[in-house]
């Protein structure tokens, strides 16, 4: 057995002399009795019968799917321009306006720009099908996402097709153009905002206001009737035109008619390749070489935290590369610029989110704003639970924008497809964790580890009034049974409470904590947790647990105790143990001891079992009765619990693959030199009146599972001689046996029975 520092050990208490804790042996009752002991077979009182504890104190909330979940929500949460050129940032915030008012306002593209695209541009997937397409048509839909590139090919298109190029304002009323407003053979490039994009005004055509009713009227998209007519126009001009489309439904309509095409990125390597090139083409050769071999190093990939680049992405990269080649910026400048891309990508997708300030013009861009926050919590999770619970964070923030507006759902305006696309996020198949079972899901996560991270502290840290709806919907999905909701908000909650530990306490740990429900107690347990794991501000949740676990409110005891299960807020395992000592020793007993138990026997199954197992030894060697029932309750919880569902914020890999298992068969089987320490527990429970027979019933549960287990009865029957150390325990374990093989409901399989009785017997026949 691994020693264990003495300073785990309570003040006052002595060291063990053996592996069950105790000074003296358990051979010698008698003599255990004289000493003061209680329960011993000499013991004439006769103590309150311990029940076996039926599953969780949370009603198997969080158990099955549990600690998939949390792994993955660590794991989510761990952090150690639309083109090539011309997208960059840059967001219009404008109406695009299909009336009759006479707007038309176009400038030239500089012939250096031009130069400039022609040396860097990266063909895209399908180019020479578009350039054909244009020239028959002479209007093209170019259709992607932000940063994809579309801006880039658009104009290259028209530099090879026409003579000349201008951007046209984006304001541009296409239902009032008519032809003279177009240079012969001139292309021109019209870039529309996007569908989630606030819009400003739409000028009335009989007001040129906004109607005089303080709202927002929003002009509708470019029908084919629109188009049929712009693209009769320029070719009846000899010109070009390409429109520039965001993802969404309008785009949708366009890939299937007779303008749109999807724009598809070219390779990201392609394009850093040819930006650092044309960076450092003046420069000696070994300085573009030091810049390729800075691009594929893990450190600068790492840092990015992006899947793949997008053009826009790869060009920026590529002037920081080139400044890091020509010496004008050291390692750290080029890995802090590196680490800014994904928080640049979320103040792109959060700034003006709300725009115009009312409902219902505000909604759509609320919605994907909502749909990215979803995605940041439940990254990697069910595409079904990211989309609800995106939908239900869209009516928080829709009622806070405007309160006098009830906002509805579209329902087939726009795919989730799409919308996830617009979110940077790629679908993928999964599985879902169901306890006996595992489902495969379909499931839905960002394109990059350090995105989600970077949109959740870019809403809480740069959008105050967005906490408001933030908190009210972390804490609905904190009151939901299913695991992979409370588990994936409460992290979430403990990581935002760790930036603002004086907002998150009132708005959020409070409200759950103080909560009848027992999963938001254990879900404002598990946020306190994963507060406290910032040093920072771990001392403010050590005195908070503390103080709780000694008040007079039991739902904040309660908390307190499921808080200490992840043996993080004490600063350690045995601070946590001194703690849950307290709780669940406490004269009222209740929910807190239930709670307290619960929380001692999940330290057991995580990464310090030995100093949890040497003091539950000494827990069963006090003289206080409150002390030995937690102890042993603790021991029945270990028989009795499965181990995945004992999880916590660190991982236990070696537990792993016992998840399945009663915790105490994985504990001996992952750690066969703690198997003594083990059995010397079950052997204790078993012999004390008041829990003896809880303890038989659940080895009679264990002896069910490791008959239709070959590798757990192997383990099982390894074990048993350990719990025999006379006649008593030998025959009280054979007649379990019998009495299991003899069930008329569900017998116990012959094979296994014949060989436990073989081990107990002493004759080792397999």
């Amino acid at each position: 057995m691994t020693d264990v520092d003495e300073a785990a050990a309570p003040a006052g208490e002595p060291p063990p002399e053996r592996p069950d804790g105790r000074a003296g042996g358990r051979e010698d009752d008698a003599k255990a009795a004289k000493d003061g002991r209680p329960d011993g077979p000499e013991q004439p009182e006769e103590k309150p019968r311990l029940d076996a504890p039926r599953g969780s104190p949370l009603g198997g909330a969080g158990e099955a799917g549990g600690a998939r979940t949390a792994r993955e929500a660590r794991t989510n949460l761990h952090i150690e321009g639309d083109n090539q050129i011309y997208d960059g940032n840059t967001f219009y915030q404008t109406q695009i306006r299909v009336g009759t008012d006479d707007v038309f306002v176009d400038g030239p593209v500089p012939d250096e720009e031009l130069e400039h695209l022609g040396r860097v541009y990266c063909r895209a997937p399908g180019y020479d099908a578009m350039k054909t397409r244009l020239e028959r048509t002479h209007l093209l839909a170019l259709c992607g996402e932000h940063g994809t590139g579309r801006t880039s090919t658009g104009l290259a298109l028209l530099r090879d097709v026409a003579a000349g190029v201008s951007r046209l304002d984006p304001a541009t009323a296409l239902g009032s153009v008519d032809r003279e407003k177009f240079d012969a053979g001139r292309g021109y490039l019209l870039e529309l905002p996007a569908e989630d994009a606030g819009a400003v005004p739409a000028a009335s055509a009989e007001t040129g206001k906004d109607g005089g009713n303080g709202r927002h009227a929003t002009g509708p998209r470019p029908s084919d009737l629109h188009l049929d007519r712009l693209s009769a126009l320029l070719a009846d001009r000899g010109a070009y035109g390409v429109l520039v489309v965001g993802g969404g439904d309008f785009a949708d309509r366009l890939v299937r008619g007779r303008y749109g095409v999807l724009c598809v990125p070219p390779p990201a390597d392609d394009v850093l390749e040819r930006h650092v090139a044309d960076l450092l083409a003046a420069a000696p050769g070994p300085l573009l070489e030091r810049a390729r071999t800075n691009a594929a190093r893990p450190d600068v990939r790492q840092a990015l935290g992006l899947d793949e680049l997008r053009p826009g992405e790869a060009a920026r990269l590529a002037g920081h590369l080139a400044a890091h080649a020509k010496g004008e910026a050291d390692d750290a400048q080029l890995l802090r610029e590196c680490r800014g891309f994904a928080p640049r990508q979320a103040q792109e997708w959060l700034a003006g989110a709300d725009r115009p300030g009312t409902l219902p013009e505000a909604l759509p861009a609320l919605r994907a704003a909502a749909l990215r926050l979803s995605l940041a919590v439940f990254n990697g999770s069910a595409e079904s639970l990211v989309t609800e619970a995106g939908e239900l964070l869209a009516w928080e923030l829709a009622v806070t924008l405007d309160p006098q507006h009830a906002p509805g759902r579209p329902l087939f305006t726009a795919q989730t497809s799409a919308r996830l696309a617009a979110a940077r996020a790629v679908p993928d198949q999964g599985e879902e964790d169901l306890g006996e079972a595992t489902i495969p899901v379909r499931v839905t996560r960002f394109q990059g580890r350090r995105l989600a991270t970077a949109v959740l502290f870019e809403a809480w840290d740069g959008y105050h009034n967005v906490r408001g709806p933030l908190t009210r919907w972390l804490r609905s999905l904190c009151d939901d049974q299913r695991p992979q909701m409370w588990v994936r908000a409460a992290m979430v909650a403990g990581e935002l409470c760790a930036r603002d530990y004086l907002y998150g306490f009132s708005e959020l740990l409070l409200p759950l904590a103080r909560a009848d429900s027992p999963v938001q107690q254990m879900a404002a347990a598990t946020a306190l947790a994963a507060t406290a794991r910032n040093e920072r501000v771990q001392p403010a949740v050590r005195g908070l647990l503390r103080d709780w676990g000694r008040g007079d409110d039991r739902s904040a005891c309660e908390t307190a105790a499921f808080a200490h299960g992840y043996g993080v807020a004490a600063g350690s395992v045995a601070g946590s143990l001194d703690e849950l000592a307290r709780i669940g020793c406490r004269e009222e007993g209740g929910k807190p001891a239930d709670a307290a138990s619960y929380s001692v026997a999940r330290l057991l199954a995580g990464p310090e079992p030995d100093v949890v197992l040497r003091r539950l030894a000494r827990w069963l060697g006090d003289r206080q009765q409150n002390r030995q029932n937690l102890a042993l309750v603790v021991v029945l919880r270990a028989l009795s619990t499965r181990t995945s569902h004992l999880w916590g914020l660190q991982d236990s890999p070696v537990l792993e693959s016992y998840g399945s298992w009663p915790l105490a068969a994985a504990l001996v089987a992952a750690h066969p030199e703690r198997a003594p320490w083990v059995a010397d527990l079950v052997h204790e429970t078993l012999n004390t009146a008041r829990a003896g027979a809880a303890a038989q019933e659940e080895m009679g549960r264990w002896m069910r599972r490791a008959a239709k287990d070959e590798r757990q009865l192997d383990v099982l029957c390894a074990f048993l001689p350990r719990l025999v150390e006379g006649r008593r325990d030998r025959d009280r374990l054979l007649l379990l046996v019998v009495r299991l093989e003899r069930d008329s409901d569900e017998p116990l399989a012959p094979r296994a029975a014949a060989r436990m009785r073989a081990v107990l017997e002493g004759e080792g026949r397999r």
